[in-house]
């Protein structure tokens, strides 16, 4: 899998962009500012809807139009796809793929797949579980439609069940037996299907982290919830303390899962390139399982990290992209052009103009 092409019109700083890339390696490079990270943006947008940057579609349009559109040409190994995507000012959104319309997002994710690292995914290690929850839920739902219906599912009735905590003297024990049977059946779903995910990260991931750090470190992770077939039983346990704090205390949307380094916790006590390094090994196994469950490499977009990263790490990154399509921003290219082949793509991009280098 591999876009062959990128179409952008009034997105961000952009009024017009039609380039064609190659199908290994493309570097991007440019001064700060002036729109590399926006062609990454664009193309994760295509993938599963949404920007890794803003919840806010508007965000996207150029300052001064009402609307933006993008347009990826996806080259896979069974059939081609074309995802041209819409947005307006007023909220909206118009998706096709290769010219039929889809009015869900669950229809688009899974055509395009991306694995993307940038600077801010190092909140995965070090900040709070929702962050974790979020990695886990976007590459599940990339993976398997049914896991998107049954987290869409859960996190509908799990905004009735609050509603309904607020609204206590209303409400009586029936009412709330309903809503804890069906986040019950529906956590079960998710919290079994993350936990697998946990399983394959651990799979793949031991050897990649070994690899990166020359065997001195070994990394584990953990799924910590309060377990599938406990769900309703916790609920009903809680649900005075639920009432009293108007909230739902206990479920999937709860859950965390744990990092450590040779049996220490990454986020309290790993060092700034120990935390790097997780989350490196979390982005190339997740590579790695797309593949084993698509059958084709996702394409990797690299969003200004290889500066962050001392030269064993960048090594390591670049020494494994040779199958997979990557597409790399960067403000210089001198620290890693002895590793890119004759056939790399290189772009250099300032205030929103592209122009590939001969």
């Amino acid at each position: 899998m591999y876009v062959k092409y990128l179409r952008l019109k009034n997105y961000r700083n952009y009024d017009e962009l039609d380039i064609e890339l190659n199908s290994k390696v493309n570097v991007f490079i440019g001064d700060n500012a002036q729109g590399k990270t926006n062609i990454l943006e664009s193309i994760y947008f295509c993938s599963i809807g949404k920007s890794h940057r803003t919840s806010k579609d508007k965000e996207l349009i150029r300052w001064d139009q009402r609307e933006a559109s993008m347009s990826v040409y996806v080259a896979k190994e069974r059939l081609d796809k074309k995802i041209d995507i819409s947005i307006f000012r007023e909220g909206k959104k118009s998706m096709t793929i290769n010219t039929i319309k889809v009015s869900k997002v669950s229809d688009l994710i899974g055509t395009l797949n991306v694995v993307m690292f940038s600077p801010e995914d190092l909140k995965i290690v070090k900040e709070s579980p929702s962050h974790r929850r979020r990695f886990m839920d976007i590459e599940l739902c990339k993976l398997n439609k049914k896991y998107y219906y049954n987290l869409v599912q859960y996190n509908k009735v799990l905004d009735e069940r609050n509603s309904a905590l607020k609204k206590w003297r209303q409400i009586n024990d029936d009412i709330l037996d309903i809503y804890d049977e069906q986040i019950a059946g529906y956590g079960r779903y998710i919290v079994s299907e993350r936990q697998k995910l946990i399983d394959k990260l651990n799979e793949k991931g031991s050897q990649i982290h070994r690899d990166i750090t020359s065997g001195n470190e070994e990394i584990r992770f953990k799924y910590v919830t309060c377990g599938a077939e406990d769900i309703g039983k916790k609920l009903r346990e809680n649900r005075e303390k639920d009432f009293e704090r108007k909230t739902t205390s206990t479920g999937p949307h709860r859950d965390d899962f744990d990092i450590s380094i040779n049996g220490i916790d990454t986020r309290s006590y790993g060092s700034q390139g120990q935390q790097r390094t997780s989350v490196l090994t979390i982005k190339f196994a997740t590579i790695e399982i797309i593949r084993e469950m698509t059958g084709e490499y996702p394409v990797l977009l690299l969003d200004d990290v290889l500066s962050e990263l001392d030269i064993n790490r960048q090594k390591y990154i670049l020494n494994s992209i040779n199958s997979i399509q990557t597409i790399i921003t960067c403000t210089g290219i001198s620290d890693i052009k002895e590793y890119l082949d004759g056939g790399a793509a290189i772009y250099k991009v300032s205030s929103g103009s592209v122009k590939k280098s001969e």
